[in-house]
C-alpha cells in the first residue's frame, strides 16, 4: 500500500470520529492541543503518520475508549516512515565506531560493568552508563573500546555520535538528533522539524534495534536527554566531563588515574618491552611524573616512540623540571595542556578565578574555607565554585571530609593561569591575606592546649562564628590545615612580620607535646627563632631555641643538632639571666648528650637543671621541673641507679596527682603518664616484673586516651618486655607485635628494639 492512500486512510477515520463526536476543528484542537491546520492536513490526506503521542492527544480529546484509540493508533502507524535497516558494522556511516586503540590497558572493572548492563539489555531493558572524570582520563578512548568489546550483544550496529560539548556552540539536541535518525535510516525528507517529534521518532525507531549508542562529549543533562532511547534493548554510553548528576536511573562509570604498573604496561605496549625493561626504574619515575595520568602518560610514550634511541631517563629528568612539564607534554596534535583548556574555558568567570588561586593552596588538599581566602570570594559562592569545578572534574573531592584536591599536572596548569591572568601582585595579595587569617586562626587554636590558662590571646579567631569550639575540634583543623598554616608562618617570616610568626610558634608549643610524632615541629620552632632574632628579642629567642632544641631531640632524632640548638639557647639564657629558660636549655642539652654517649656530661647538666628550677612557682616552672626529673630519674635507671631513679619518678607522680589549682588537666595527664611509665621501667630494671605491668598499662591508657601515638606505642613495647618475662607469651608476642608495627610506620628508633623482642621470643621457642 503507498503512502498517500495510507494517510488518507487515517484522515478519512478521524474525521469520522470527529463528527461522530459532534466537535469542530476548533474544538478538537483546543482539547487535544493540536493546531488546527495540523488537524485539517491530516484529515486530507496531506500529513504521514502522526506520532504516538499526538494520536494519544487526539484519542484523549475525541473522548475514545480503548479498542477505538488503538484504531486509529494502528492507521497513524501505518502511515508512518520506514526506516531502512540499521547500518552494518562495516556500513560507511558517518557515525560508526573509529579505529579502536590496539595498546588499550587497564578498565577491567568499568569494562565489566558495562557487560553487566548489555546482559540487561539481552533481557529487554534499556540502559545508560554516564562515562565522566577529569581531563585526561581517556573517557573517549574507554567507550569505543567498550563498544567494540560489546559489539556481539548489539547486532544492529554501534555508532558515536561526537556532540561537542567543549566547544563553545556545542552541538544542539536537535541536530544531534538529525544526525542519529539519518544514521538510523530515516531520509530526511521525513525528519520532523521538532526537538521534541525527532525524539520521538527516535524512541520509536529503536524501539525494536539492539543498538549500541556513545554520546561523546556531552555539555550536559538537557543536551542528551532527548537523545536516549525509550524502550528497548539499547545501550546509551555517554561521555562527559561533567557528573551530569541530573540523570535520572543511569549507570555510573567513574574513571580513576592508572595504577603505576598500568601506566608502565600502558609504556612498554607503546614502545616495545625490550626499552622498559632495560630501564625499569626510569620507566616507574616517568609513569609517576606524568600523574598516571592515561593522556600525559600516552604523550610520553608516543614521543619516545618517535625517538627509539633516546633514553627513557632523558625524557623523565626534563618532566622532573615543573616548569617545562607541560611544554613537555606533547607529540603531534596530542597535549596535555590543551585537554585542560577547553575545560578552563568552559567555566564561568569566578570559577576560572576558583581553579587558579586554588593552585596557589599549600600542601595536597586544601578546604573550601581556604578556597575562599584565595579567591577572595564569599565562603558560600567559593564553595558553589569548587563543586562547579568538582562537577567538571577539574578538582576532586574528598570521599570523606569537605576538602579538594588537584592531579599535579592540572595544578600546574591552574598555576600558569595565575601568572598569565592574576600577575604577582594580585598573587601575593591573595597569599598574604590568607596567611593572616590561618596564623590567627591557628594561633588561637593552639593556645586551647597551652600549660598556662591565663596565657593571653594575641588576637582573636579571625572568624568567631566558625572558631573550633573545643579542644577536639581545635585538635582536628590543626592536623587538617597543617599545610596552609605551616606555609602561613614562613610566609610572615619572609615578609617580615616577625611578631605574628613568633606568637604562632609560642602557641604551639605544648600542642606540639602531644603531636611529637609530626616531624614539621623543626620547621615551625626554626621560624620563631629566625623572627626572634630578627626583631631582636633575646628572650623570645631563648625560648624559641629551646623549642627547637626539644623538636631535634624528639621529633626528628637528631641529638646533634639539639645540643648545638641547647647550647645557644643556654648562651642567650644567661646572658639575660633567665632562670626558667636556663633550666629547659640545660634538660634538652642534657638529652641530647645522652643520646650521643655522655652519659656524665648528661646527668650534671640535669642536676643543674633541676636545681634552677626548684625555685620556679609558675605554671611553666613547674612543668619544667617535671621534665627534669622525669629525665634524671631515666638516666640514672640506665646507669644502673634504679632505686634512686624509682624515688625521683615517685616525686613526679606525687606532683602531677597535686594537681594543683590552675593546670590544664590534659597537660598534666600527659606528664602523669610519662611518669607512670618510668615507674614501670623502673621497677622492671629491679626485677620487679609483676609489679611494673600496672603502671605501664596506665600509662598506655593515658598516652591513647590523649592520642600521643609515639609515647603509646613506646609504652606498649615497654609493657611487651614486662610481660616476656612474666611468661606471658602468646599475650607477650600480640603486645610487641602491634608495638613493632606502628613504631615502624612512626619511624622510632624503638622498633629495632622490638625486633629483637620479637627475635628473642622466637629464637627461645617460647611462640
Amino acid at each position: 500500500m503507498g503512502t498517500a492512500p495510507v494517510a488518507e486512510e487515517f484522515g478519512r477515520l478521524l474525521l469520522t470520529l470527529r463528527t461522530r463526536a459532534g466537535l469542530s476543528q476548533e474544538r478538537l484542537s483546543h482539547a487535544a492541543g493540536v493546531s488546527v491546520r495540523a488537524l485539517a492536513d491530516l484529515e486530507r490526506g496531506r500529513s504521514r503518520g502522526p506520532q504516538q503521542r499526538t494520536v494519544q492527544a487526539l484519542a484523549a480529546g475525541l473522548g475514545l475508549d480503548e479498542e477505538t484509540a488503538a484504531e486509529l493508533e494502528r492507521a497513524a502507524g501505518r502511515g508512518r516512515p520506514r526506516p531502512r535497516p540499521a547500518a552494518e558494522p562495516h556500513d560507511h556511516s558517518p557515525l560508526a565506531l573509529p579505529r579502536d586503540v590496539s595498546d588499550f590497558v587497564a578498565r577491567g572493572p568499568a569494562l565489566a560493568g558495562l557487560l553487566a548492563l548489555a546482559e540487561r539489555t539481552d533481557a529487554g531493558r534499556c540502559a545508560v552508563s554516564v562515562v565522566s572524570g577529569q581531563p585526561g582520563l581517556g573517557k573517549t578512548a574507554f567507550a569505543v573500546h567498550a563498544a567494540y568489546h560489546l559489539a556481539p550483544h548489539f547486532p544492529d550496529g554501534q555508532l558515536v555520535l561526537d556532540l561537542h560539548g567543549m566547544d563553545p556552540e556545542p552541538t544542539s539536541a536537535r541536530d544531534a538528533l538529525a544526525c542519529l535518525l539519518r544514521a538510523v535510516g530515516v531520509a530526511e525528507r521525513a525528519i520532523p522539524a521538532a526537538t521534541d517529534d525527532r525524539s520521538g521518532l527516535l524512541r520509536s525507531v529503536l524501539r525494536d534495534r539492539r543498538l549500541l549508542l556513545v554520546l561523546d562529549n556531552a555539555a550536559g543533562e538537557d543536551q542528551v536527554r532527548p537523545l536516549l532511547p525509550g524502550a528497548g534493548r539499547c545501550l546509551t554510553i555517554i561521555t562527559s566531563r561533567h557528573a551530569l548528576a541530573g540523570l535520572e536511573s543511569v549507570h555510573r562509570t567513574d574513571l580513576a588515574l592508572l595504577r603505576r604498573e598500568e601506566a608502565v604496561e600502558l609504556l612498554s605496549r607503546i614502545i616495545g618491552p625490550e626499552r622498559v625493561r632495560r630501564e625499569a626504574q626510569a620507566t616507574r619515575d616517568l609513569a609517576d611524573l606524568c600523574g598516571l595520568l592515561p593522556l600525559a602518560v600516552r604523550i610520553a610514550g608516543q614521543r619516545l616512540a618517535g625517538r627509539p634511541h633516546e633514553r627513557i631517563g632523558k625524557l623523565a629528568a626534563q618532566l622532573a623540571q615543573e616548569s617545562r612539564r607541560l611544554d613537555t607534554l606533547r607529540a603531534g596534535d596530542l597535549q596535555v595542556r590543551a585537554a585542560f583548556a577547553l575545560s578552563y574555558r568552559q567555566l564561568g568567570p569566578a570559577a576560572r578565578t576558583v581553579l587558579r588561586r586554588a593552585s596557589l593552596a599549600a600542601g595536597g588538599d586544601f578546604s573550601p574555607e581556604t578556597v575562599s581566602l584565595l579567591a577572595g570570594l564569599p565562603a558560600d559562592e567559593a564553595a558553589r565554585c569548587a563543586e562547579e569545578l568538582t562537577d567538571a572534574g577539574l578538582l576532586q573531592p574528598d570521599a570523606v571530609a569537605e576538602r579538594y584536591h588537584f592531579h599535579d599536572l592540572l595544578k600546574l596548569f591552574a598555576t600558569e593561569q595565575v601568572g598569565v591572568e592574576d600577575g604577582d601582585e594580585v598573587s601575593a595579595a591573595a597569599l598574604d591575606r590568607t596567611a593572616r587569617w590561618m596564623l590567627r586562626r591557628a594561633t588561637a587554636a593552639a593556645l586551647r592546649f597551652d600549660a598556662d590558662p591565663d596565657q593571653e590571646l594575641p588576637y582573636g579567631d579571625p572568624d568567631p562564628a566558625g572558631a573550633p569550639a573545643d579542644r577536639d575540634e581545635a585538635r582536628a583543623w590543626l592536623e587538617a590545615e597543617r599545610a596552609q598554616w605551616l606555609a602561613a608562618l614562613h610566609r610572615a617570616k619572609d615578609t617580615g612580620r616577625y611578631q605574628q610568626v613568633i606568637d604562632a610558634a609560642r602557641a604551639m608549643h605544648w600542642f606540639s607535646d602531644l603531636n611529637q610524632h609530626w616531624e614539621l615541629w623543626v620547621e615551625v620552632f626554626r621560624c620563631g627563632a629566625d623572627a626572634a632574632r630578627a626583631l631582636g628579642s633575646r628572650q623570645d629567642e631563648a625560648v624559641h631555641l629551646n623549642f627547637l632544641a626539644w623538636a631535634y631531640n624528639n621529633c626528628v632524632h637528631d641529638p646533634g643538632a639539639a645540643l648545638v640548638t641547647a647550647d645557644a639557647a643556654l648562651e642567650v639564657a644567661r646572658d639575660i639571666g633567665d632562670r626558667l629558660q636556663m633550666g629547659w636549655a640545660l634538660g634538652y642539652g642534657a638529652s641530647a648528650l645522652h643520646r650521643l654517649g655522655r652519659a656524665e656530661e648528661a646527668m650534671a647538666r640535669l642536676r643543674d637543671a633541676v636545681d634552677r628550677l626548684a625555685d620556679q612557682t609558675s605554671v611553666q616552672g613547674r612543668l619544667a621541673e617535671l621534665t627534669a626529673l622525669n629525665i634524671l630519674g631515666s638516666y640514672l635507671r640506665q646507669s644502673g641507679s634504679a632505686e634512686e631513679a624509682l624515688a625521683i619518678h615517685r616525686r613526679s607522680e606525687a606532683i602531677c596527682r597535686a594537681e594543683e589549682p590552675g593546670r590544664p588537666t590534659e597537660l598534666i595527664t600527659v606528664y602523669l603518664g610519662a611518669s607512670l611509665q618510668h615507674i614501670g621501667n623502673d621497677l622492671a630494671a629491679l626485677g620487679r616484673w609483676a609489679e611494673a605491668e600496672e603502671p605501664l598499662r596506665q600509662a598506655l591508657d593515658i598516652f591513647e586516651t590523649v592520642n600521643m601515638a609515639a609515647w603509646a606505642e613506646a609504652t606498649r613495647l615497654d609493657l611487651g618486655i614486662v610481660l616476656r618475662r612474666l611468661a606471658r607469651h602468646d599475650e607477650a608476642r600480640r603486645t610487641l607485635l602491634t608495638a613493632y608495627e606502628a613504631l615502624r610506620g612512626l619511624n622510632s628508633p624503638r622498633q629495632a628494639e622490638a625486633t629483637a623482642e620479637l627475635r628473642e621470643l622466637e629464637v627461645s621457642g617460647q611462640v
